[in-house]
């Protein structure tokens, strides 16, 4: 995955500011657990392919693709003349696929997307799966109770962790219901910051949940919190 491949290179960076001895050091280590580890893992991609037709939220207006033009000619690059092509993309707005939600979508007090800190891509991943609640109530909100669950069977949440909510909404993507989707209550969302103290959760839905004020996405982004929206294959 492109996060853990920038965050690794950063780590190594960091590192090699250090002395010599501490540079070769740290590469060693962090060598040795790539090779240990990492090597060997699974990756799994989270993310959706941004393209034209892809679900986007109802106030936003859609995104377009097309051939980028030569200013210099006005016509579009070729692989005959150019000896290249390349896209050009009109952008409506940032809310779309995958996302890291910012703190600053809410609160312009707050953390930007190019303010959040690269620690955030290396985290251990907790995964609450409530995808058999969905499939008889396609607006389900998890709850506490769920969480509850998760950690009756595999332990508390640890602290600084993220927590993605599995409901399975993604796997029809992009024929999905941005109107009416599963959601994370406030009270659920509250409780894994101020009682587990996590870094940040996801869902696959566009939005946290349906409330007409956007009751759980307001009371995260307007107290510092981050969020991953849109995120698929939590089956995987």
């Amino acid at each position: 995955m492109h996060i853990l491949s920038v965050a690794t290179v950063i780590f190594a960076c960091l590192l090699a500011t250090g002395s010599a001895e501490q540079a070769h050091a740290g590469q060693s280590r962090l060598w040795s657990a790539y090779d240990s580890v990492l090597s060997n893992a699974k990756y799994i991609d989270l993310t959706h392919t941004i393209e034209p037709a892809m679900p986007i939220w109802r106030g936003f207006g859609n995104i377009t693709f097309s051939q980028a033009v030569n200013k210099l000619t006005g016509k579009p690059f070729a692989y005959n003349k150019d000896l290249f092509v390349a896209n050009a993309y009109q952008l409506t707005t940032d809310q779309m696929g995958t996302q890291l939600d910012a703190p600053a979508h809410f609160n312009p007090y707050f953390a930007a997307s190019d303010e959040i800190p690269a620690t955030f891509a290396l985290r251990k991943l907790v995964v609450i799966d409530v995808s058999n609640k969905v499939a008889t109530n396609s607006s389900y909100a998890a709850s506490v109770d769920d969480v509850l669950e998760w950690e009756a069977k595999h332990g508390r949440i640890p602290q600084r962790s993220v927590v993605f909510v599995r409901s399975d909404w993604s796997k029809t993507w992009p024929s999905v219901d941005t109107d009416v989707f599963p959601q994370v209550l406030l009270e659920t969302v509250q409780f894994l910051h101020l009682q587990r103290s996590i870094l940040f959760h996801g869902h696959e839905p566009l939005d946290t949940d349906m409330t007409s004020d956007f009751a759980s996405e307001r009371w995260l982004l307007t107290r510092g919190y981050a969020q991953a929206e849109g995120v698929t294959n939590l089956h995987m």
